[in-house]
C-alpha cells in the first residue's frame, strides 16, 4: 500500500542529489521561480500592512475621542448621513426651493455630559529659508489626552505657549527650517518659535504647522484682512467623548440639528443599510464594487499570474529537459533495474518539486525580510505609516504553492519525454530520430486565425476592449504554438551563412525542444512591449495634437489679481531682469468699482463688464431666450439640425489660455501683438486710432462695432436676466478691427489701447505682462525667479510656454529596456543550455582543428539567433492588439462625439485617434537587442573548454 510513497521518496532523493550536483542549472531555475514569488509576497505584505483596520482608521482620524462633529454649512437644517459621514443630504425636497446654506453652531449639538476639543484647520503662506511655502495651519491642543493618536512627535515637544508651534517633518524638510527656528507668516510680523516636530501617520507628505487654539489663525486673518489679502479659510470641528460612545441612534439625533458625526462606535460596528435613512433615498445607496467588476479584477489578476507562470515554464522547461538528458544514463540504469516509466517521470518531476519548494522557501523568506527592511522606504513612498506588519500565513502559503506548481509544470514535458526513451537509448546516449509534432502547428495556425478574426471583429464592430484583448491574446498563444515550426523555417536561411552562424542556426533547429520555449518567452515579452509601446506612442500623438498652447513657444505671461495691482510694476521688472526677455508688453485690466475688485469678486460695490453679443451672432444651441431664460435652447432642434450646427462658425469653441480678464477685454499696446507673433499692421493702426482689436468676430455687430455693458449693480442685473428684462448698465461702443489670424490669439478676445480705455472713462489697474524670450528660460533661471517672487509675498500667476511635453519617451525607453533584459536573459539561458547540451559537439570541433575563437563566436551566434527569432515574431504579434485597441477607441470616441451632438451638449472638434508605430523602439528591439545579446554571450564565453573528466556513475 505504501509502494507509491517509497518510490516518490526515492525519486525526490535522486532529484535532490542531481540538483545539488548541477548547482549552476539549479540556481538558474530556482532564481527564475523565486524572483516572482519574492515580488508577489513582498507586495502582499506591503498591501496588507498598509491596509488599516477599522480601529486603526478611527485612531488616525479621531485620536482617543469617541467622535468628531463637523458643520456641512447647510444652515442647520436636518440631514441624513452615511455611517462614515462622508456622504450626506438635507432632509426634504429642495428642487423648487433655494439650497440651504449657512453656518451651524456645532457646540449646541453636543450631548449632555460630553467633553470636547476644538480642531481648527486653515492654510496660509509661511516664510521659510527659501521664500514662501503654502502650508496647513492647525490649531489643536495636541497635548490633550483626547488627541492621542492624531499625530506622532518625532522631535522636541508640542507647543505649550501662544508663541510656540510644532511642524511636520515634511514641512521642516521643504522649508529648510529646523526645531528652534523662528517662523513668520506672510502679512504677519509676529514671530513663533518651532519647539517640536511631528508626523501625521496617515499623511506623511503634509506641510502642516500646529499651534494652540487661537494663537495663529485668528491674528493672522486680521492682519491679512487689514492688508487686503486672502485669508486662511479656517474650518473647525469638535472632537468629543461621551459615556458609551456615539451610537447610531445618537448620530441620527445629532443629524436633526444639521451636524455630521464621525463615530468610532459606528465605524467599528456599522448599522445595516436598512437602518440608514440616506440609503433609502432614491439615488443613494451603499455603493459597493459590482460582481462584474470583482470578476474582471480577478480575471486580470489571474491573467497576469497565468502569463507569468507560462513565461517561467517556457524558460525553466528547457533547463529540466537538458538536466534530464544529462542524467539519461542514470535514468537508463533505473529502467535497467526494473523501474518503469512512472518511476522515470517521478524522478524528473521530483526535480521540479525540489526546485519549486526551494524557490518557494527562498522567495517567501526574502520577501518577508525585504519588506521588513524596506518598511520605512515603502511608508515614505506611500505617504503613510503601516498599521502593523501584517503577515497572513495562508496568503503566503498560497503564493508559495504557486512556485511549487510552476516548478512542477515546467518539468512535466521533460518528464514525459524522458519516460518515452528506451533503456538502450538512455544507456548508449543515442537520441534516435525525433520528428516534430504536426498537430501543434495546426492548432497554432487555427488559434492565430480565430484570434485575429475576433480582434478584427472587436475593433470594427464593437466598442468592447475585452473582445480585442481576448482575440489578441488567443492569436499570440497561437503564435507561441507555431514557434517550433517557425524555428524550422528560420533554419532554411542557414545555407547562405558562414560557418559559426550556420552551426548556431542548425543547432537551434535540431534542438527545438530547447530553442522554441526560449523563443516563445522572448516572443511573449516583446509582443507585450510592442503592443504597449504602439498604444503609448499613438496616445501620445493624440495628446500632442490636442495640446493647446497658452502662448508662443518660450513666451512668458505674468498676472497678479490681488491687491489692486500695487505689486505688478515691481514683479514686471523682476521677471524682465531674471529671464532672457526680448520684448515686454505690459497689460492692464478694467475694474468696475474699487481697484481691489477682481474678476472673481462678488464683494459689495464691485461690478462687471459684459460684451453685448448680437443675437444673430450667437450660436442657436447656446442662445438663451430672454423671455424664457430657464429653457434649454438646444431642446428645440432635432438631432440632424444639431449636427448641422456643429459646422456653423457661430458655434465653434473659442481658444483657451492666456490671462483671464473680465469680459475678455485686455488693455495693452501694440507690443502685445508682437509678443504673440501677430503680424498685422492694420491692427496696430487701429489701436493707435483708439479702436478695439477683436479676435472673435461674433462680438462685432452690423455697424462694425463692439458694445460693452458696464454693470454696476450686479444683483439688479441678475434679477433682470432671470425675469427676461433688459439688463441695466451703461453701453460703451468701440469701432472694431477684426484680426484675420485668430489662431495666434491664445485665448485673447479683445485688445484695447490704454489711451482708448482712459478716454472711454474706464478705470484700469495693472494686471501683468507678456514677454517674448530670445531663448527658452532654463530651470535655474526659473528657480531664481520663483525665489525672488516669493519674497514679494504676492500670488503671482506665472506661465512659461514650453510646448507639449511628451511622457511617452520615458515609457518607451522603459519598455525597450524591459524587453531587452527579458530577451537577453531568455537568449542567455538558451545559450547556456545549448553549451551544456552540446559540449560533445564543441569538443569534436576542437578535435578536427577548429580555432578557439569558434567556440566564442558560436556561443554569440546561438544567443543572437534565439533573440532575433523571438524579437521578429514578437514584433509582428504585438502590433495587432495595439491597432485593434486604437480602432476600438476611435469608434468609442466617435460614438461619444455623435451623442454629444445629438443631445445638444455643444459642438467640438472631431476626435483624432491616430495609430503610430514606434519605429525607434522597433529598431532597438530588432537590431540592437539581438546584436547586444550576441556580443554579450561571446564576451562571457571562454574560448577553450574545460578538460573532460570521467562521468560519475
Amino acid at each position: 500500500m505504501m509502494t507509491w510513497y517509497h518510490s516518490w521518496r526515492a525519486a525526490i532523493r535522486i532529484a535532490r542529489r542531481d540538483a545539488w550536483r548541477s548547482k549552476g542549472r539549479s540556481f538558474l531555475v530556482l532564481a527564475m521561480i523565486a524572483l516572482p514569488i519574492l515580488g508577489v509576497s513582498a507586495a502582499d505584505l506591503t498591501l496588507r500592512s498598509a491596509e488599516l483596520s477599522a480601529e486603526q482608521s478611527a485612531q488616525r482620524s479621531l485620536g482617543a475621542a469617541d467622535g468628531r462633529l463637523s458643520d456641512p454649512s447647510l444652515g442647520g437644517v436636518p440631514l441624513m448621513q452615511s455611517p462614515d459621514g462622508v456622504n450626506y443630504n438635507p432632509v426634504g425636497d429642495f428642487e423648487d426651493k433655494p439650497w440651504p446654506e449657512g453656518k451651524t453652531d456645532i457646540t449646541k449639538a453636543l450631548p449632555a455630559g460630553a467633553k470636547s476639543l476644538t480642531d481648527t484647520v486653515g492654510s496660509g503662506k509661511l516664510r521659510t529659508a527659501h521664500g514662501l511655502l503654502h502650508a496647513e495651519i492647525r490649531e489643536l491642543k495636541a497635548t490633550d489626552p483626547m488627541a492621542k493618536g492624531l499625530l506622532t512627535v518625532t522631535g522636541g515637544r508640542l507647543p505649550q505657549k501662544a508663541d510656540e508651534v510644532a511642524a511636520t517633518d515634511h514641512f521642516l524638510e521643504s522649508s529648510g527650517l529646523e526645531v528652534g527656528s523662528k517662523l513668520t507668516a506672510r502679512g504677519f510680523d509676529r514671530e513663533y518659535r518651532i519647539v517640536g516636530s511631528y508626523e501625521l501617520p496617515g499623511s506623511l507628505d503634509t506641510d502642516q504647522v500646529n499651534a494652540l487654539p487661537g494663537a495663529l489663525l485668528a491674528p493672522l486673518d486680521k492682519a491679512l484682512e487689514a492688508a487686503d489679502m486672502s485669508g486662511t479659510s479656517p474650518s473647525t470641528t469638535l472632537l468629543a467623548t461621551v459615556p458609551g460612545g456615539f451610537t447610531w441612534n445618537m448620530v441620527k439625533d445629532i443629524n436633526t440639528q444639521g451636524v455630521i458625526v464621525t463615530s468610532r462606535a459606528v465605524a467599528l460596528d456599522p448599522p445595516a443599510d436598512s437602518e440608514v435613512p440616506l440609503f433609502q433615498e432614491e439615488g443613494w445607496g451603499h455603493f459597493e464594487e459590482s460582481t462584474a467588476a470583482k470578476a474582471a479584477a480577478l480575471a486580470a489578476v489571474g491573467t497576469v499570474v497565468g502569463l507569468a507562470m507560462l513565461e517561467i515554464c517556457l524558460l525553466a522547461g528547457p533547463a529540466f529537459a537538458v538536466g534530464a538528458r544529462r542524467s539519461r544514463r542514470q535514468l537508463g540504469l533505473v529502467g535497467a533495474n526494473g523501474g518503469d516509466r512512472r518511476h522515470i517521470r517521478a524522478i524528473v518531476l521530483g526535480g521540479g518539486l525540489v526546485i519549486g519548494f526551494a524557490a518557494a522557501a527562498v522567495g517567501t523568506i526574502l520577501g518577508l525580510a525585504l519588506t521588513y527592511l524596506l518598511q520605512p522606504v515603502l511608508e515614505d513612498y506611500m505617504g503613510k505609516r503601516f498599521g502593523s506588519f501584517d503577515v497572513r500565513p495562508l496568503e503566503l502559503l498560497g503564493i508559495a504553492l504557486i512556485a511549487v506548481l510552476t516548478g512542477l509544470l515546467a518539468a512535466i514535458v521533460p518528464a514525459v519525454t524522458s519516460s518515452r526513451q528506451t533503456v538502450l537509448a538512455s544507456l548508449t546516449g543515442r537520441r534516435g530520430v525525433r520528428r516534430s509534432s504536426r498537430v501543434l502547428p495546426v492548432i497554432g495556425l487555427v488559434a492565430v486565425t480565430i484570434g485575429a478574426a475576433i480582434a478584427l471583429y472587436g475593433s470594427t464592430m464593437t466598442d468592447q476592449f475585452v473582445v480585442v484583448a481576448g482575440g489578441s491574446a488567443l492569436a499570440e498563444l497561437g503564435v507561441v504554438a507555431l514557434t517550433p515550426a517557425l524555428v524550422g523555417l528560420f533554419g532554411r536561411i542557414g545555407r547562405i551563412l558562414p560557418l559559426s552562424p550556420r552551426l548556431a542556426l542548425r543547432d537551434a533547429v535540431r534542438n527545438r525542444g530547447r530553442t522554441a520555449p526560449a523563443v516563445a518567452a522572448v516572443l511573449a515579452a516583446v509582443a507585450g512591449t510592442v503592443a504597449v509601446a504602439t498604444y503609448a506612442a499613438s496616445s501620445d500623438a493624440q495628446e500632442a495634437a490636442a495640446y493647446q498652447a497658452q502662448l508662443p513657444h518660450g513666451a512668458v505671461s505674468m498676472a497678479i489679481e490681488e491687491g489692486g495691482g500695487r505689486d505688478v510694476p515691481q514683479v514686471r521688472d523682476t521677471v524682465q531682469k531674471l529671464l532672457p526677455v526680448d520684448v515686454r508688453a505690459d497689460v492692464d485690466r478694467i475694474v468696475v468699482g474699487s481697484a481691489s475688485c477682481s474678476p472673481y469678486s462678488d464683494s459689495e460695490g464691485c461690478g462687471r463688464l459684459e460684451v453685448v453679443v448680437p443675437l444673430k451672432n450667437q450660436c442657436p444651441l447656446w442662445a438663451v431666450d430672454p423671455a424664457k431664460p430657464e429653457e434649454d435652447p438646444s431642446a428645440k432642434f432635432s438631432k440632424a439640425e444639431r449636427r448641422k450646427l456643429n459646422d456653423d462658425w457661430r458655434c465653434q469653441p473659442g481658444g483657451g489660455g492666456g490671462i483671464y480678464t473680465e469680459g475678455g477685454v485686455m488693455v495693452a499696446d501694440a507690443e502685445l501683438l508682437q509678443v504673440l507673433g501677430i503680424d498685422d499692421p492694420a491692427a496696430e493702426k487701429a489701436l493707435a486710432a483708439g479702436q478695439i482689436v477683436s479676435f472673435d468676430k461674433r462680438n462685432i455687430n452690423d455697424k462694425g462695432k463692439i458694445d460693452i455693458r458696464v454693470v454696476t449693480d450686479t444683483e439688479a442685473a441678475d434679477r433682470a436676466f432671470e425675469k427676461g428684462q433688459k439688463i441695466p448698465g451703461e453701453i460703451k461702443s468701440f469701432t472694431a478691427h477684426q484680426v484675420a489670424d485668430t489662431e495666434k490669439a491664445y485665448g485673447l478676445q479683445m485688445l484695447l489701447a490704454p489711451a482708448a480705455a482712459k478716454s472711454a472713462g474706464f478705470t484700469t489697474v495693472p494686471l501683468g505682462a507678456y514677454y517674448s524670450t530670445d531663448k527658452m528660460p532654463t530651470t535655474q533661471q526659473r528657480q531664481r525667479l520663483d525665489d525672488e517672487l516669493d519674497k514679494t509675498g504676492t500670488d503671482v500667476a506665472l506661465h512659461i510656454e514650453k510646448g507639449y511635453t511628451s511622457e511617452a519617451s520615458i515609457i518607451l525607453l522603459s519598455l525597450t529596456v524591459f524587453a531587452g533584459l527579458i530577451t537577453i536573459g531568455a537568449a542567455g539561458i538558451a545559450t547556456g543550455l545549448a553549451q551544456a547540451d552540446a559540449e560533445a559537439d564543441l569538443k569534436t570541433l576542437a578535435a578536427v582543428g577548429a580555432p578557439p575563437r569558434v567556440r566564442r563566436t558560436l556561443s554569440g551566434f546561438q544567443c543572437g539567433v534565439v533573440a532575433a527569432m523571438g524579437v521578429v515574431l514578437g514584433s509582428a504579434a504585438g502590433v495587432l492588439p495595439a491597432v485593434g485597441l486604437r480602432l476600438t477607441e476611435e469608434r468609442q470616441q466617435m460614438a461619444w462625439y455623435q451623442q454629444a451632438l445629438d443631445e445638444g451638449w455643444g459642438p467640438g472638434s472631431v476626435p483624432h485617434v491616430p495609430i503610430v508605430i514606434p519605429w525607434e523602439t522597433l529598431a532597438a528591439l530588432l537590431v540592437a537587442v539581438p546584436v547586444g545579446a550576441a556580443l554579450l554571450a561571446a564576451l562571457v564565453t571562454r574560448s577553450r573548454g574545460a578538460l573532460a573528466r570521467r562521468e560519475a556513475t
